[in-house]
């Protein structure tokens, strides 16, 4: 089971993917392919966590239990579909800028 002191520890990294994109907007220091980048790296990051707890459950391995890789495995798909939404809405924007007349 989930200690209630990893709670938030599962919800950080998808925070963060937000931070990283305001960041970018906002002109803090960081271009929008720096945190695009991030944001990618933070999701290849969640995959591979899930992966790997899918496997020590599967192997039985006493170091992962079910619900912490339920909720990792939600939080790698919640992070691929933002990604997912911002590709979409960055190809959606360049479209509409090719297709404007000059």
């Amino acid at each position: 089971m989930i200690n209630s002191s990893n709670h938030i520890g599962l919800i950080k990294p998808t925070a963060v993917i937000g931070q990283l994109l305001n960041k970018a907007a906002g002109n803090e220091g960081g271009s929008f392919g720096d945190a695009m980048i991030q944001a990618l790296q933070a999701t290849s990051n969640l995959q591979r966590e899930s992966g790997r707890l899918a496997k020590d459950v599967t192997l039985e391995k006493s170091t992962a239990s079910l619900e912490e890789t339920m909720v990792v495995g939600v939080k790698a798909n919640i992070s691929f579909q933002a990604n997912i939404q911002v590709r979409n809405r960055v190809v959606q924007a360049y479209t509409d800028i090719m297709n404007m007349q000059i």
